[in-house]
């Protein structure tokens, strides 16, 4: 195309008013730099702040305001923006992931029901219906499963939910922001599967939900534990406040400003009841920093504060920092597989999980493993899944469905991996750990040749201390040991972060220092 094309275009539409055009996309943006620096343009408090860089490719594309460009740079944007929407498929989100933690009849499942769904509570769960995955789970009212619902909101603050949208593709279209809610078992029976969902889907935040009737009982602190130990920030809901006096509240507040303040010995966290819009605003930009823990008070059937939760979950800022985000983008890809699901239609295996580190594109191949020998087999990733909408890129920190060529489903399992080749990843059998002994309802110490069950992100296996600093631990003590996986080789990385438990107690917690690489025999 000649430098002169664009003006012999230009004038065959003289209707076309650039100017006009100018004025309305600037004013989307705020004030040019030609207005006067001294008046101060009111903000609201719901904007978000704080965007990461843009990568050079993928979907990702931001401005802040037009600075009086001429009518093709103007056109050059435009077509700019296009082209990064449709490198998404239209998707242009941003993300947040809350497991919500809580002891059984806690209103955990009917809270996310209320927020996701804009239809109060009947006050007999009608509202948890909607995410409840088997029949014993309706007719019981607990969750023994692992459930996913989503928030959305638009650039106004307003919430998109599946009261004005019928599917979550159109959330996500409606939306510029979404929460997805990670709604965990509050039953000691199903203790296991929830440290697995909060260790496994690597959630930014966790909301600690309290029956207000029953205040803090012990699987509040076991769950608060949880995620203290896993370095995931808590904010508190104290549910079903219309069934008790404000009495009765006030002591639920009390007993849990216990609990923050002395339920982990390794940090404190001060209490912050969240009472109005001006207290929910400080509550967000002190919450990042960790020193204090947000408290709501709320009940699914009258609504009351139901809004201001919801407010909050808007405005709430990434966890990460942008160097962090950046950081994550240009390492190898590690995707944790936390779940296995069967394509019947093409015969493909198609995995869930989360992705940790990297870019996975659609049609690039990696490895999955281990496999029972300890070796990776190189697959093809055929297709992309969010929100059951198909994409063509997973970003660091994004939940996505992946459909793998070259293997079998029967081949994979929860607790493997997906890595870049260039990773030259390796199966391990031993790993050193330091662990600290946090609980022991037994009061007996641990020795060479305790056997208990560890939980390191997506991974869940029977393990064996096979070597001790120590002659024995005690409680609240800790020492550094040598871990044997017991059943099969596992993909682990120094740094990670584990907790141990026996049947449905937890013991203790720890992080690995060191792995020992081996195949199996």
């Amino acid at each position: 195309m000649s430098n002169q094309d664009p003006i012999s275009r230009n004038d065959r539409r003289p209707e076309f008013n650039y100017n006009k055009i100018n004025q309305h996309v600037t004013s989307l943006f705020g004030p040019s730099d030609d207005e006067d620096d001294n008046e101060q343009v009111p903000r609201s408090p719901f904007i978000l702040t704080g965007l990461p860089p843009e990568p050079q490719e993928g979907n990702i594309e931001y401005k802040l305001k037009l600075v009086d460009p001429n009518p093709f740079r103007l056109e050059h944007l435009i077509t700019q923006m296009n082209w990064r929407l449709q490198e998404g498929q239209g998707e242009a989100l941003y993300e947040i992931g809350v497991a919500v933690l809580g002891t059984v009849d806690s209103g955990k499942s009917s809270l996310v029901g209320v927020c996701t769904h804009d239809e109060l509570d009947n006050g007999r769960g009608r509202a948890r219906l909607n995410l409840f995955r088997h029949l014993h789970e309706i007719q019981t009212g607990r969750t023994s499963s692992i459930t996913h619902e989503i928030l959305g909101f638009n650039n106004l603050g307003e919430s998109i939910d599946y009261g004005c949208c019928r599917t979550a593709n159109e959330i996500c279209n409606r939306s510029t922001k979404i929460i997805t809610f990670i709604d965990l078992a509050g039953h000691t029976k199903y203790m296991k599967t929830t440290l697995f969902g909060l260790a496994a889907h690597a959630a930014d935040f966790a909301m600690l939900c309290v029956d207000a009737p029953s205040s803090v009982v012990d699987t509040t602190r076991e769950h608060f534990s949880y995620a203290r130990t896993l370095d995931v920030p808590v904010f508190v809901v104290i549910n079903k406040i219309d069934l008790c006096s404000k009495t009765s509240i006030q002591q639920t507040i009390t007993c849990l400003t216990y609990l923050l303040k002395h339920g982990n010995g390794s940090s404190q966290l001060r209490p912050y009841v969240v009472q109005n819009e001006e207290d929910l605003v400080k509550a967000a930009d002190m919450f990042v920093e960790k020193s204090i823990c947000p408290i709501f008070t709320v009940s699914c059937v009258t609504g009351e504060n139901i809004d201001l939760l919801k407010k909050f979950l808007n405005i709430l800022p990434p966890r990460l920092s942008t160097k962090d985000q950046e950081r994550l983008s240009l390492l190898p890809v590690e995707y944790r597989i936390d779940e296995i699901y069967r394509n019947n239609e093409s015969g493909a295996a198609v995995v869930g999980g989360t992705l940790r580190s990297g870019l996975i594109r659609e049609g690039e191949s990696y490895l999955v493993g281990p496999l029972l020998d300890g070796t990776f087999l190189p697959v093809k990733v055929t297709t992309v899944h969010r929100y059951r909408v198909p994409r063509r890129i997973v970003r660091a920190g994004q939940a996505a469905s992946l459909s793998l060529l070259h293997i079998g489903g029967s081949r994979l399992r929860k607790g493997m991996v997906l890595v870049s080749p260039t990773s030259n990843p390796q199966a391990c059998f031993e790993f050193v750990a330091e662990i600290y002994l946090t609980m022991h309802h037994t009061n007996t110490p641990i020795r060479k040749g305790f056997e208990t069950t560890v939980q390191i992100e997506n991974i869940r296996q029977t393990a064996l201390i096979i070597e001790m600093d120590k002659e024995e631990l005690h409680v609240n003590k800790q020492t550094i040991v040598k871990f044997r996986f017991r059943n099969r080789c596992e993909y682990v990385l120094e740094g990670s972060r584990l907790m141990f438990r026996s049947g449905q107690q937890t013991k203790g917690s720890g992080r690995i220092i060191k792995v020992l690489p081996q195949l199996a025999q």
